[in-house]
Formats: structure tokens, sequence, C-alpha cells
């Protein structure tokens, strides 16, 4: 199993696209193999490409909006900007999904997105918060319909924190699971993993049955920077090994 940071952790630790580049073989020095992008820094995609290949990274997916693959011309083009970056998936951070009628949206670009993007090699999937799991009238989740159509990043802390046994979840949705969130927390506060309630081992132990490539670490509030967090992460992964 190999491990990819979420740039958005990180994104405090640069103030520009120099240094946004700067920050991959930093990355690759802790001991990380991949990446999954939080915006681009309105750099050429080409030269992005370039400094993950000097650094020994692969791009792994990356957090748009759904309104950047919510058409058939839209999801061609995101096809396009992951075969440059070398990724195989698509996805987004969130969207709006606390209604009936906010999902089928939802199902419905995902739906036409992913008849774009599958024939070419690239799944669009959604990252779940906590709210996905709450149940509509009739007991269905959020998350149980997106799951219908669109491949699945869980975020393992945000489903631990809406009451989810995670290995159970991964077990039920291994079919559409291209990727984890690795995260802790605590009552609805992230933290560096090892450092908060969430059960990461179990999560790691899950990852490894259903057999993913790779899972992914994130913290949306690194303290006391990015890179302090994802270095104590690294080593809570290598612990676990």
């Amino acid at each position: 199993m190999k491990y990819a940071v979420q740039l958005y952790t990180l994104r405090n630790d640069c103030a520009n696209g120099a240094e946004f580049l700067q920050q991959f073989k930093k990355i690759k020095a802790l001991g990380f193999d991949g990446v999954e992008f939080a915006g681009f820094h309105d750099l050429p995609l080409e030269e992005i490409r370039t400094a993950l290949d000097e650094a020994g990274l692969v791009a792994v997916g990356c957090h748009c909006g759904v309104d950047s693959f919510d058409t058939p011309e839209k999801a061609r083009a995101c096809v396009q900007a992951a075969k440059t970056l070398g990724m195989d998936c698509y996805g987004t951070g969130g969207a709006p999904h606390d209604t009936p009628e906010d999902v089928a949206r939802l199902c419905e670009i995902y739906r036409t997105a992913n008849a774009v993007g599958e024939p070419e090699g690239v799944k669009f999937y959604y990252h779940n918060h906590s709210g996905e799991f709450k149940p509509f009238d009739d007991g269905e989740t959020a998350e149980d319909r997106i799951a219908k159509d669109a491949y699945l990043e869980i975020d393992t802390y945000w489903s631990h924190y809406a009451g989810e046994d995670n290995a159970s979840l991964i077990r039920r949705l291994s079919d559409r699971i291209v990727h984890l969130h690795v995260k802790d927390g605590l009552d609805g506060h992230p933290l560096a993993l090892g450092e908060g309630d969430c059960d990461i081992k179990a999560v790691l132990d899950a990852a490894q049955a259903i057999g993913l490539e790779w899972v992914i670490l994130e913290n949306d509030d690194p303290e006391p920077d990015g890179f302090s967090d994802i270095t104590r992460s690294m080593a809570f992964f290598r612990a676990c090994e």
C-alpha cells in the first residue's frame, strides 16, 4: 500500500506557484509516493507533471468543484487534464447533498462524467464529509445514493465522526472506493494521525483487505504547520506497518 498526501493540508506552507512546486521534493523526502491536488496555482499542468516526475511522485487525484465536470464537454477536458498529470481519477471535495434533489443533481453529474471518463480509464469520484451519512426519510443516505453513480473517496474521519464503523463501511462499498482519506480527530476537529479517536489501524487493515493501492493523508487544520503535521502522521503510518 502506498501513501499520498492531499495538498490542501499544505496550503499555508506555500505562497506562490514556485513554492508549490518546491514542496514536491520535501513530500517525497518524508516517504510519500503521491499527491492529491486541491488546485493548481494557475500553473500549466505540463509544468506540474515535470516537477512531479523530477521529485518521484505520482498524482493520484484532485479536488475540483463539480461544476468543472458537469457537462460532457467539461468532463472531456478534465479527462485530458487527468491524463496530462498521469491520474486515473478526478474528483471533488464535496458538493450540496442535504436534500434528495441535491443528491439527484449530483448523481446526474457523475453519471454523465463517468460515461465520458470510464472508456478513457478515468474515474470521477466524490469525497464525503459527515452529513452524507444522515438518512433520508426512506432510510437511505446521501452516500449510498451518490455511490450508485460516483466512485468514492471515503474520508474516514468524517465517516467515523458521523457514527459509521469504518471497517464495515469500507467492506460494504469496496467496489466503488478508489481512495481513502486517512485522517484523525476529536469532536469534529481534525488532528494528525494517532492524536484523535479514529481507529486508524482498522482503516488501514480494511484498505489492505480490499486491495486498495493508495491511501491519502489529509488534515484540514494542521498544527503547527502542514509539514510538521504530516511528518508526525507519516511516523504513525510507519509504526502501523
